[in-house]
């Protein structure tokens, strides 16, 4: 008996302890993240409008900033966003960010395509199985705030939903990975490309967007949602399945 307890307190320590690792640095603080999702939500998507999720990793996976927020058209206050979508957001930042290098780089818009029996990536999506224990523990009142349980800790997953890009420096190295969730995943995808361009404009060191060189990959079929602008320009911009300049 006093062995089991002895393993509880063990596990019980290290779980919470997880978070002050030495991980690497954080590219987007969750002020940053907040107001860049926030800002993007804004505009018509092209799916449901709905509220969002946004998660940002850091370039060893652990996730350290979640946020939410309320589309206009919604109505809701605060913001209500699908419960699953927090943990979905979490494993499209993780897919990106694992997925991505100097020379290559993949948005999980990207990877749609590799649920169907025809691709050599069939069954990509089971591959890195979602951290259960670090996804949904904790506080739900907290959740998307400064102090989400998530925060340094390595949620894991691979998703092939639309709505995972890798984060870059000015040097062309990654330094993690965003994704969000909330809506259909082409809505998605137009939200979380915003949400980033919206970050390189505001924080310094973070790039990626169709002007600038490792932007991302996307399926040159990816579909627009129907959104004009920023939607078609992706589409327009895809050549060889790479969006700018390499």
């Amino acid at each position: 008996m006093k062995k089991i307890a002895s393993l509880v307190a063990v596990a019980t320590l290290s779980m919470g302890s997880a978070s002050a690792f030495a991980w690497t640095p954080c590219p987007v603080s969750h002020a940053e993240l907040q107001a860049a999702l926030n800002l993007a939500v804004q505009s018509p998507n092209g799916g449901f409008n709905l509220d969002m999720w946004g998660t940002v990793v850091n370039r060893d996976g652990a996730v350290c900033a979640v946020a939410k927020a309320t589309n206009v058209n919604t109505g809701n206050s605060p913001a209500d966003p699908w419960p699953a979508s927090r943990v979905i957001s979490a494993q499209k930042a993780n897919t990106a960010n694992s997925l991505s290098g100097i020379n290559n780089t993949f948005s999980t818009g990207m990877l749609q395509g590799t649920g169907s029996s025809a691709s050599s990536l069939v069954g990509l999506q089971f591959s890195n199985p979602v951290a259960t224990n670090v996804g949904y523990r904790g506080d739900p009142a907290v959740y998307g705030t400064v102090t989400d349980p998530m925060n340094g800790l390595k949620v894991g997953g691979i998703n092939i939903f639309g709505g995972g890009f890798a984060l870059y420096n000015a040097g062309g190295n990654v330094v993690g990975g965003i994704g969000v969730s909330g809506d259909t995943s082409c809505a998605d995808h137009s939200v979380g490309w915003r949400t980033r361009e919206a970050l390189a404009t505001a924080v310094t060191g973070v790039e990626g967007s169709a002007a600038t060189p490792n932007s991302d990959v996307i399926d040159v079929n990816y579909p627009a949602c129907g959104v004009s602008g920023e939607a078609a320009g992706m589409i327009a911009a895809s050549i060889s399945g790479f969006v700018g300049t390499p």
